[in-house]
């Protein structure tokens, strides 16, 4: 059987900066149609992990360099997913690879709203890597909200790491509500069709650009809590 330490090995080794697990039995409240089992019947244990993203591209006055971090930080953890994904299937854990975003399969054309076939956020969040701010964004207290996120499905049953034990917005604050200029924020969700046009930005030539990240520069939480 394999342990929880060889996977979190492997993990590391393949380049993840955090790990956690959680047990199926912590998705209890997953929307139907969107819980691990929907997507893999034999599930018993998420693996979560994460990779870091350099932070001082989202402070750069121009959104090309932070849109092009972005994208390459998508294709890395996916491929750092494939690569964990392979050597636990070399040592024997059956598992099935998660995409750190697209593609997706339900979306409301109306409501310009898309929703991935397992929230990573909530994973991360149930796996202990971190907890959720205001701004909708999972933050760690070492790496602040520049994460990406990863994960596999395991139908080997582990026990869930503990949830973390730290407040990550200070109090009352509201800095990403107030500084959104399209108003999608509410404080537990993002209105996906007030958002898009700005996060999903496309130019006269065709190119897709984050246009604006008001919500992760601005949150005090932005690089962790070691600045704070």
């Amino acid at each position: 059987m394999v342990t929880k330490e060889k996977i979190k090995e492997i993990a590391f080794e393949t380049g993840a900066d955090l790990f956690g697990l959680a047990n199926v039995d912590r998705f209890a409240e997953a929307p139907k149609g969107f819980h691990p089992k929907d997507i893999y019947s034999k599930t018993e244990t998420v693996i979560a992990f994460a990779i870091k993203l350099p932070s001082e591209t989202l402070f750069a006055n121009n959104p090309v360099p932070f849109t092009h971090v972005n994208t390459l930080a998508m294709q890395k953890m996916d491929m750092i997913s494939y690569d964990i994904s392979t050597k636990l299937d070399k040592v024997g854990l059956k598992n099935v690879l998660i995409p750190t975003d697209d593609p997706y399969l339900s979306w409301n054309e109306k409501e310009q709203e898309g929703r991935a076939i397992l929230s990573l956020r909530h994973v991360a969040f149930l796996a202990g890597l971190g907890k959720l701010g205001r701004n909708n964004l999972l933050i760690n207290k070492d790496y602040g909200n520049m994460i990406q996120i990863g994960a596999l499905l395991t139908d080997q049953e582990f026990n869930s790491d503990p949830l973390v034990d730290y407040d990550v917005c200070p109090p009352n604050c509201r800095i990403c509500l107030d500084n959104c200029p399209q108003n999608a924020l509410t404080g537990e969700t993002v209105i996906q069709k007030a958002c898009r046009p700005l996060s999903n930005y496309t130019t006269e030539k065709g190119y897709t650009i984050k246009k604006c990240f008001e919500c992760r520069k601005r949150c005090p939480r932005t690089l962790g809590f070691r600045n704070n």
